[in-house]
């Protein structure tokens, strides 16, 4: 059995682009993986106690926002650092979606909703490695009851079909339904948001600040590009 976390980024004027996706984890190694956070965690803190005190928002730790504030610059680098090195060191399967979103509208007279379109193509390239790996799947997401929603329904509309729209893609390999629950419940949701916020604040970055902290986030997802089993599917 195999557990994917997900989560999205939010489309604006001011970021056209939008992101879904997150990695995916064998049941086996769940428990070392979360042994590792709470390390993590705890080193930072001095507590793994989840609450919305200790939560790991990518967007307010590398901003220095919420949570955040008043931490000293280095330590949050070393923190978003130390996660990513975990995805890395557990050989955690990355997979994401970018839609152009601007692009997809412009291009089909009747586009359908990004979230929708973004979903389906995450759940079809996590459906891939679960038939390379001959294994079952089971699909968490951060709960945000207006795309939970829309989420649930999508997804139990693609199985009742049996396949997906535009690739017509089974996902038999993925069980029951989308689970979802609040993120500060959940160390695996935190690091999806890490990794989605990463690629969200860096992918299209037109030049490289001056700034260290920048160049060391354009850094951190350099190694994540590189040294992990990381892939981004772009549409259109």
């Amino acid at each position: 059995m195999r557990f994917i976390y997900f989560d999205e980024n939010k489309y604006s004027p001011d970021c056209p682009y939008y992101y879904v996706g997150g990695f995916m984890a064998p049941a086996d190694q769940l428990k070392a993986i979360e042994q590792t956070i709470s390390r993590i965690r705890y080193n930072f803190f001095g507590t793994d106690v989840l609450t919305k005190e200790t939560e790991i928002h990518g967007k307010e730790l590398f901003h220095g926002k919420g949570t955040f504030k008043d931490r000293k610059l280095a330590d949050r680098m070393k923190l978003l650092e130390d996660l990513i090195s975990l995805v890395i060191d557990h050989k955690l399967p990355i997979r994401i979606i970018q839609v152009d979103v601007l692009a997809h509208r412009k291009k089909y007279r009747y586009p359908e909703p990004e979230y929708h379109l973004a979903l389906m193509l995450m759940l079809e390239r996590f459906c891939d490695l679960l038939d390379q790996e001959d294994e079952f799947g089971v699909v968490f997401g951060d709960y945000e009851e207006a795309e939970m929603r829309r989420a649930i329904l999508d997804f139990s509309q693609f199985k009742s079909a049996g396949k997906t729209l535009y690739g017509g893609r089974p996902l038999g390999r993925l069980i029951d339904t989308i689970h979802f629950g609040h993120s500060h419940y959940s160390r695996f949701l935190q690091l999806a948001d890490i990794i989605i916020y990463l690629i969200g604040r860096f992918e299209h970055l037109v030049s490289v600040s001056e700034k260290w902290h920048e160049k060391k986030g354009l850094e951190i997802l350099g190694r994540l590009r590189l040294e992990a089993d990381f892939r981004i599917q772009k549409w259109p």
